[in-house]
């Protein structure tokens, strides 16, 4: 499996590396809010763009990115449009959602961008050619927030990320049972083990699934996310204790 390196930070060899949200809704609270993670013990950075009470302004959503980087200079940023139907913020149409995009990769500065693998086709490889032009990492993702999909079915979607020409491949899904964290955890180690050409990340979401954001240096994810003060998905364990339990897993 190849790694991804964005700054310093390696993706895919090691403990998971941990990721936290910048939830802020206005220029204000995100200032305050990446000045907040410079201190937190985190790798990454995800700016939940939904959040921002002015993403429908996209030069104002670039220039804000400008100002997040000035601050975060360390700490790389993924930068993250959350569809409505994968649960994020504010619903936006397609048109929309590749026009921020568009609009941030020319005029803003991140270092990875997550796209959602039910997208346009069209839409999507010509987002990834221009991010890739400009030394962004893809991290290409899936959400289903009522369930988990069967281990085959897991499996398949990791890999048509793969086919896309994602840098990253993620998958979060939601657990009814016990049993559905370890189909979650069986389809993450057969990707690992026979599929994966490049990291994967994946979760099992709420307090059922806390246990898969724990364990990815076992069975392959390459990131966890963590919270800081506020959380951006269910199950999101505070960074100070998921530190403290990747280190005493790790192998």
């Amino acid at each position: 499996m190849s790694t991804v390196r964005v700054k310093n930070v390696t993706l895919g060899s090691g403990s998971p590396k941990i990721i936290v949200p910048l939830v802020g809704k206005n220029e204000v609270e995100l200032i305050e809010e990446a000045k907040h993670l410079v201190t937190i013990d985190c790798d990454l950075v995800e700016w939940r763009v939904d959040f921002f009470d002015q993403v429908a302004d996209f030069q104002a959503a670039a220039n804000m990115s400008k100002k997040i980087a000035e601050i975060l200079t360390d700490k790389p940023v993924l930068f993250t449009f959350r569809t409505k139907q994968e649960g994020g913020e504010i619903a936006f149409s397609d048109e929309q959602y590749f026009g921020l995009y568009k609009t941030v990769i020319e005029n803003g500065i991140i270092d990875l961008l997550d796209v959602e693998l039910f997208m346009d086709e069209t839409y999507v490889q010509e987002t990834i050619k221009a991010a890739h032009e400009k030394n962004i990492k893809i991290v290409m993702c899936n959400h289903d927030f009522d369930k988990t999909p069967t281990k085959e079915e897991i499996v398949s979607r990791l890999c048509r990320m793969q086919e896309k020409n994602a840098d990253i491949c993620k998958i979060a899904v939601m657990p009814q049972s016990s049993d559905d964290v370890l189909t979650l955890l069986a389809a993450t180690n057969e990707m690992k083990s026979v599929h994966a050409d490049r990291p994967i990340v994946t979760m099992s979401m709420g307090q059922l699934g806390m246990v898969s954001r724990m364990c990815g240096e076992t069975f392959g994810s390459a990131m966890t996310f963590g919270a800081a003060k506020k959380a951006s998905a269910p199950g999101q364990v505070p960074v100070e204790e998921l530190r403290e339990v990747l280190k005493t897993l790790a192998l």
